[in-house]
């Protein structure tokens, strides 16, 4: 499912097709300094993690983490979307890219696009993000769109302190 288009990207619902890219981006260095390792060594255990983990939130919420494809090529670059992560009380913007396509501007592309989206679409007033604080790019794609750094915050069984950044666009 296509959830929305800007000038140089589509973002759709990942599938189990999207396994090889999954893949790949969950076992690159960047994604495992910033994200995590997911243990994700097989394709088939690349299959389950996409619909076991974001399938399964377009089920249970209408929206989750889409893949981020070149329009005119449909190459996949990265994720982007909506989450509802365990231990915030408010939906989170994130995104994730290879490498290589680092420095062209998709993150900020799609990450506003998903902001606006999920306020005019979603009806969802406050969105907000986590990031480790020495994650510099990411840093500089939420303030690009409008997030604010609001303090340090620490998820339910995780021992790392995330910077945490919050768009209200109706503040209290």
């Amino acid at each position: 499912m296509i959830v929305l288009e800007t000038e140089r990207l589509r973002l759709r619902w990942l599938t189990a097709d999207d396994a090889p890219f999954m893949f790949e981006l969950v076992n690159d260095p960047s994604w495992i300094e910033f994200i995590g390792d997911r243990n994700v060594k097989t394709l088939d255990a690349a299959r389950a993690y996409v619909t076991e983990k974001y399938v399964a939130d377009y089920v249970r919420h209408g929206y989750g983490l889409n893949l981020v494809e070149l329009k005119d090529s449909g190459t996949p670059v990265g994720i982007c979307g909506l989450i509802n992560r365990e231990g915030l009380q408010d939906v989170d913007v994130g995104f994730a890219f290879l490498p290589r396509y680092a420095g062209c501007g998709y993150a900020t592309e799609s990450a506003a696009a998903v902001l606006d989206h999920g306020r005019r679409t979603l009806g969802i007033g406050r969105i907000v993000a986590i990031t480790t604080p020495n994650n510099i790019r990411s840093i500089r794609v939420l303030e690009k769109i409008g997030l604010r750094f609001e303090g340090i915050v620490r998820l339910p069984g995780d021992d790392e302190d995330l910077a945490f950044y919050a768009h209200d666009p109706n503040p209290a």
